[in-house]
């Protein structure tokens, strides 16, 4: 059983996160190179809000969204 829990602790460590040993790494050398990936959720997730702020803004516009007080049960 513990040869078991070892393979476990060999697989996450000498391979699923060897890519992030090697960012570890590239962080002493290039600050910016390292945090790419950040930078690049980041961005990501920016667009999403704006996408999602220009799809709410298309469903007030056109009058779609309830705003009656009956619309939630939870507000009155």
């Amino acid at each position: 059983m513990k040869s078991f829990f070892e393979g476990i602790q060999d697989l996450f460590v000498n391979v699923l996160f060897a890519p992030l040993d090697g960012l570890r790494e590239l962080e002493l050398s290039n600050w910016f190179a390292a945090n790419t990936l950040n930078w690049l959720f980041m961005i990501i997730g920016a667009v999403a809000m704006v996408y999602w702020m220009l799809q709410l803004k298309g469903f007030s516009d056109r009058g779609e969204e309830k705003k009656d007080a009956t619309a939630h049960s939870y507000i009155g």
